[in-house]
């Protein structure tokens, strides 16, 4: 027969200590971590969209007349760069709007579409930059450092030449899907080929 004895679960005073102690380091992680998170939220919740841009631009008619020079961006709500772009031109339009036009024209929208054509835009964001007299002065196409763009914003108000015109970085690509002027084929035709 063996004889068991009772084990005795009676806890020290300093291993109660030891367990506050935890305890209270989990709780002040936890805290910390939820008012991380919850900041982490809300700063990504603030960010502009391209849509409050597009909202507070000055409409392209306005820009084209007003006698100040302008910054129309072409873009797109599925753009991921127009997207990582759009806290810095927001930036920009706060620190210049006095001074410059901001114009956002949609290239989903097909109410652009001879701007597209004109300023032949193949790759977003494309930025096209307007002396006070509506003339272009040069475009950058793709993503820019907020650097580059406010240099170039600079010399558009000091109406010097751009130090990093025709700049391309990443761009998405975009068609219009509209046929390039000479082509053969004849717009009654339905898609038949005009041989001649």
């Amino acid at each position: 027969m063996s004889t068991d004895s009772p084990v005795n679960f009676q806890e020290k005073p300093e291993s109660k200590f030891g367990d506050r102690v935890r305890n209270f380091l989990i709780v002040t992680v936890a805290v910390v971590l939820s008012v991380a998170l919850f900041l982490g939220l809300q700063s990504k919740t603030n960010s502009v969209s391209l849509a409050e841009l597009d909202e507070d631009s000055t409409p392209l008619e306005v820009a084209l007349s007003n006698g100040k020079p302008s910054l129309i961006e072409f873009y797109a709500n599925w753009c991921t760069v127009c997207q990582k772009m759009a806290p810095d031109i927001a930036t920009l339009e706060t620190e210049y709007d006095s001074e410059i036009n901001f114009v956002m024209l949609n290239v989903d929208n097909s109410k652009w579409l001879p701007e597209m054509l004109q300023y032949r835009v193949d790759g977003i964001p494309h930025f096209v930059f307007l002396d006070k007299n509506a003339q272009v002065k040069a475009e950058t196409i793709g993503d820019q450092p907020r650097t580059i763009m406010n240099s170039n914003l600079e010399a558009l108000i000091a109406d010097s030449p751009l130090p990093y015109a025709q700049a391309n970085g990443r761009v998405s690509q975009f068609s219009t899907n509209v046929a390039p002027t000479g082509s053969n084929e004849d717009p009654r035709s339905h898609g038949s080929q005009v041989v001649n």
